[in-house]
């Protein structure tokens, strides 16, 4: 593997300031919301699917311009990573590793990320490229930033329908990481099972992996969760 690509939330950044955050502006506990994240990722919806459980009603994206006029836009501190994210990155750059990351998110996001120095090649967002994930060109896109071939890139991601099976699908090779309501759930599916080059517990799992190819291509997923 030459280049290693990061998914962002619950992959780097945990999410549990960014539905407090909502929680706190909707007016309803903190584990009111997150039970109905839960229940989301268990039905296979995305998780923002939760706000609109809440508040059928609400443009979400202009609630989020809303809570920004607020003062209580996107936020991000060192306290929001994950602790083996910063040990397993310079790592991996020792190594020679390229290291890129690249997922949903804001342009703000991706300004905020930058902020925190990450020992990283590269930093982007999906807005700041105009193409989100699961769609085919973010990953061209990570390809054209991956400065290595397909069978070289690996994605690494929680969450199979956004991260592992259209990496997958674009010739990449693909890690899921346990992590997250998204990566416990479907840790153990048989199409995560299938179609994942490695499965990961921890990000510091990942240099031990540098030399190792998988045997021959892996199925790709029958429908997405």
């Amino acid at each position: 593997m030459e280049t290693i690509v990061f998914d962002i939330g619950e992959t780097l950044i945990r999410d549990d300031r960014y539905w407090a955050s909502w929680a706190n502006w909707l007016g309803v506990p903190p584990h009111t919301l997150s039970a109905l994240v839960g229940a989301a990722v268990a039905q296979g919806r995305d998780s923002a699917d939760a706000l609109s459980i809440l508040r059928p009603d609400m443009d979400i994206n202009e609630a989020s311009l809303a809570r920004t006029a607020a003062g209580r836009g996107e936020h991000l501190a060192e306290s929001d990573l994950y602790p083996d994210v910063r040990p397993a990155l310079a790592e991996l750059r020792a190594l020679g590793v390229r290291v890129v990351v690249a997922g949903n998110g804001t342009v703000r996001a991706g300004e905020l990320l930058r902020a925190l120095d990450l020992p990283a090649d590269l930093v982007v967002s999906s807005d700041e490229w105009g193409v989100s994930k699961p769609d085919p060109e973010f990953f061209n896109r990570v390809l054209e930033v991956s400065g290595a071939e397909p069978g070289s890139t690996l994605y690494v991601g929680d969450h199979p329908a956004n991260d592992l099976f259209p990496a997958k699908s674009c010739g990449l090779l693909a890690a899921h990481l346990r992590r997250g309501a998204c990566g416990y759930w479907w840790a153990d599916h048989p199409d995560v099972v299938g179609n994942a080059d490695f499965r990961l517990n921890a990000l510091t799992d990942l240099p031990a992996l540098l030399d190792k190819v998988p045997d021959a291509p892996r199925p790709r997923a029958l429908r997405a969760l």
